[in-house]
């Protein structure tokens, strides 16, 4: 057994306790999120060597002191839009998650609505910008929100010290390809081939922070911990 292999016998055992895997399409605030958390998404498709689901996107909230951003404020923000004036939409540039995505289907894709120099860029864009992003964020919704994820309740306080901060970078590190440590790679077809940044590229993850370093700390301590956590305070 690797620790790639312990890894993944720990998300398995996080499944049960999730109840099996929860799609952003089927989700909403009302569907039950812990307040604070670290997340492991899937996708279709992507597969480790011996068949079982591969992990390619690892993420967290409230990194900055004093952050009350929630786990489901940042999935919703991952899900886009599901009712409104913009049913099925998003905002790319409050997810770097969607940016990733839409950044890859627009390369593979084609740029119909000549949004490529637009994607991504500045922290708000004009109404007519986002207006021709429409049908592409809507694109990204779709992509997005038919990935199976998990997700593990850390309900420690804001701030880049937490335990979720380090079990998000530490699993990142652990998981990433681009250190060839036991990781399992990206299939030829994976989306993540068409990014421009080297990081999605080489560790075959919708990560680029912490890609390539060594995993330091007790990365297994801090889920166990958690994971009993959890089990204690279930009804």
């Amino acid at each position: 057994m690797t620790d790639v292999d312990d890894f993944y016998a720990l998300i398995d055992r996080l499944r049960r306790n999730c109840g099996g895997e929860r799609r952003l399409i089927d989700c909403d605030a009302r569907t039950g999120w812990p307040e604070r958390g670290v997340y492991f998404f899937f996708e279709p498709g992507e597969t480790r060597a011996n068949g079982e689901p591969r992990i390619v996107r690892i993420g967290t909230h409230a990194l900055r002191n004093g952050s009350s951003t929630t786990l489901w404020k940042r999935l919703s923000q991952h899900r886009g839009n599901v009712g409104g004036s913009n049913p099925g939409g998003g905002n790319h540039r409050g997810s770097i998650f969607r940016l990733h995505v839409g950044q890859c289907l627009l390369a593979r894709d084609g740029d119909p609505y000549g949004i490529a120099n637009t994607w991504g860029v500045k922290p708000s864009a004009s109404r007519q910008v986002r207006e021709r992003e429409r049908v592409h964020e809507t694109m990204v919704s779709e992509y997005i929100r038919r990935m199976p994820f998990v997700w593990l309740p850390v309900l420690d306080n804001a701030g880049p010290t937490s335990d979720r901060a380090r079990i998000e970078s530490q699993s990142i590190a652990l998981l990433s390809y681009a250190r060839r440590n036991g990781a399992d790679p990206p299939s030829s077809s994976w989306l993540g081939h068409h990014s421009t940044r080297t990081a999605i590229r080489d560790g075959g993850l919708w990560n680029v922070d912490h890609v390539g370093r060594s995993v330091v700390g007790d990365l297994f301590s801090a889920m166990e911990h958690q994971l009993l956590l959890r089990r204690r305070a279930s009804p």
